[in-house]
């Protein structure tokens, strides 16, 4: 039995939480003139990709529960 595709989506959807976080940590720590002028979008960026990874998880755990 392979991969649920609905799982590998998730590890997508978390994995891009995970960059969309560094990104906005990265440039917060240097400080620089970039974060500052996108530090908006990234952290509505983040929020949107968690709201999609929870969606998923959500998913997957309601296609997969077993009767009980």
């Amino acid at each position: 039995m392979g991969i649920d595709p609905l799982f590998l989506l998730i590890l997508l959807a978390v994995v891009a939480v995970v960059v969309v976080l560094m990104l906005g940590l990265g440039g917060f720590a240097k400080g620089s003139g970039w974060a500052q002028k996108n530090s908006n979008k990234l952290m509505q960026a983040r929020i949107a990709a968690q709201f999609v990874a929870v969606l998923l998880i959500l998913a997957y755990v309601y296609f997969n529960r077993t009767g009980g």
